[in-house]
């Protein structure tokens, strides 16, 4: 009995099962249908839509592929002449600077131009470094805060000169007696370089804490100096710095 019980009970589970995959697969079939007529449904929209508006997306591509066009010509038959020349300029005004002249690099003579000039005329078509050396020359000249203006618009990004930029800023405001400004230009003068170059400005930041003042800032400025910084040239000169400021306490 128990045997044809189970077997009966097999029969129907096998009954049901085949029952369980026709209705799943039928399920199947018109989930599969009705994606079908989604898809169908979408591409005869999307059809409909372009031939509804098939002037306007044709405008569009032209207009498109116009623009391109003109932004490829005024590459390749204004701005790279323009920069070719910009940096043609720059070759007589970058030897002044190296012989320090900085007055003809600046301003030219008439004959060649200037990084002035260049600027006004081209912009930054000669690269960043132009802002670099007018803001230097300005700087050598006394004129702060024309060297200010040029140097914050150099955006270079080797860490040397990007630290001596931000630095000869902080020289601009010392020029200025604007000590507060000094000091943040030095501390990042001093971040951006992390190297024997770093010493420098720390010890302009200490100076500058100095004028306003502030010794204990001043001393740690110099005894980091003395830390990182043992075998640069302010670092062979630092003790007396800091046995300065150590006396007066």
């Amino acid at each position: 009995m128990i045997k044809q019980f189970f077997l009966i009970l097999q029969a129907v589970i096998t009954d049901n099962n085949k029952k369980t995959i026709k209705m799943a697969k039928k399920q199947a079939e018109v989930a599969q249908q009705e994606r079908q007529e989604r898809v169908n449904e979408t591409i005869s929209r999307t059809d409909q839509f372009f031939r509804d508006n098939k002037k306007t997306i044709y405008g569009i591509l032209i207009a498109l592929l116009v623009i391109g066009l003109a932004i490829v010509a005024f590459y390749k038959f204004y701005y790279q002449p323009k920069a070719k020349e910009a940096v043609a300029q720059m070759f007589p005004a970058e030897a002044n600077f190296r012989n320090g002249e900085y007055d003809l690099a600046l301003n030219g003579d008439g004959n060649v131009l200037g990084f002035a000039q260049i600027i006004d005329d081209f912009g930054s078509k000669a690269g960043k470094d132009v802002y670099f050396y007018a803001g230097i020359c300005e700087l050598q000249l006394g004129n702060y805060q024309e060297a200010i203006n040029y140097l914050k618009k150099y955006d270079g990004k080797e860490s040397i000169l990007k630290a001596r930029a931000i630095g000869c800023m902080g020289d601009a405001y010392v020029g200025l007696e604007k000590y507060n400004d000094a000091l943040g230009c030095f501390d990042k003068a001093a971040a951006a370089a992390d190297n024997m170059f770093a010493a420098t400005y720390l010890l302009k930041a200490g100076v500058v804490c100095e004028e306003l003042g502030n010794n204990d800032k001043a001393l740690t400025y110099y005894k980091q100096i003395k830390d990182k910084y043992p075998q640069s040239i302010e670092g062979y000169d630092i003790d007396k710095y800091i046995t300065r400021i150590e006396s007066q306490k």
